[in-house]
C-alpha cells in the first residue's frame, strides 16, 4: 500500500511539470521547431512526422530537442534509410485549447503522420474531461479536414487521483475513446516505464533524462513503426 501511495505521489508530481513550463520561456504561439537531422533523401521527396505536444514532446530540460523522444524517433528512422522527416512541434505548458488554437498555423506544411500528445495539463489543472475530449477531437478533425490521408496517432496520458478517482478514471478513458471512434493508432500511456522513476527524471525529479525519453521513444515507435 505504501509503495503505491509512494508511485502516486510521484507520478502527481511529474504531471505537475507540464504547466509549470508556463513560467519559463515559451516557444512564439504557432512555432513549431523541426528536429535536426541528416538524411540521404531530398528532402523534397521525403515524408513527414509530426510531433504535437507539451512540455514532454519538446524535450524540456535537455540540453538539446535531438535527445528527446522525437528526436530519437528521427534518428531511428534514419538508421532503418526510411524517407521520413519529424517535426517537433511541442510547447511546454501547452493545454488541449492552446494547442486546438495553434494547429491551423501547424497545418500550412504538408504532413503524413500526425502523433497527437496533449491533455496532461489539463488533467492537472482539472479541467473538465468533457471539455478536453472535446479539444482533442477538434485537434484531430482539423488534420484530417485538411490530410484526409495522414495517418493519425493519439498518445494516452494518465493522472493520479488528486481529482478524485472517477476524474482520474474518465481522464484516462478518453484516449481510447477517441482512439476507437476515430479508428486511430493509441499509445496507451506515453509514460509507461518513466513516471515516478527517480532515476529517469532529471534533477528536479520532474522531467524525463536522456535515458528517459529513451523509454518514451521506445513506447512511440512499438506503436508507429507499422504505419511508415
Amino acid at each position: 500500500m505504501m509503495n503505491r501511495f509512494v508511485l502516486m505521489a510521484k507520478l502527481l508530481l511529474f504531471m505537475a511539470a507540464l504547466t509549470s513550463c508556463n513560467s519559463e520561456k515559451k516557444e512564439a504561439a504557432g512555432q513549431a521547431d523541426s528536429v535536426t537531422t541528416v538524411s540521404k533523401s531530398p528532402a523534397s521527396t521525403r515524408k513527414t512526422i509530426v510531433f504535437f505536444g507539451n512540455s514532454l514532446t519538446a524535450a524540456y530540460g535537455l540540453d538539446d530537442p535531438s535527445k528527446g523522444f522525437a528526436g530519437l524517433i528521427q534518428k531511428r528512422i534514419d538508421s532503418l534509410g526510411l524517407n521520413y522527416k519529424v517535426i517537433n512541434a511541442g510547447v511546454s505548458g501547452e493545454t488541449t485549447s492552446g494547442g486546438n488554437s495553434r494547429i491551423d498555423w501547424l497545418l500550412k506544411q504538408p504532413l503524413d503522420v500526425f502523433v497527437l500528445e496533449l491533455g496532461g495539463n489539463d488533467g492537472l489543472r482539472g479541467i473538465p474531461v468533457s471539455e478536453t475530449k472535446k479539444n482533442l477531437q477538434a485537434i484531430l478533425d482539423k488534420v484530417h479536414a485538411k490530410y484526409p490521408d495522414a495517418k493519425l496517432v493519439l498518445a494516452g496520458m494518465q493522472i493520479p487521483p488528486n481529482m478524485g478517482q472517477k476524474y482520474a478514471s474518465e481522464f484516462k478513458a478518453v484516449y481510447a475513446e477517441i482512439a476507437k471512434a476515430n479508428n486511430l493508432t493509441l499509445i496507451p500511456f506515453l509514460l509507461e516505464g518513466v513516471g515516478g522513476e527517480s532515476k529517469l527524471n532529471l534533477p528536479d525529479g520532474i522531467h524525463p533524462t536522456e535515458e528517459g525519453h529513451k523509454i518514451l521513444a521506445e513506447n512511440v515507435w512499438v506503436r508507429i513503426k507499422d504505419l511508415l
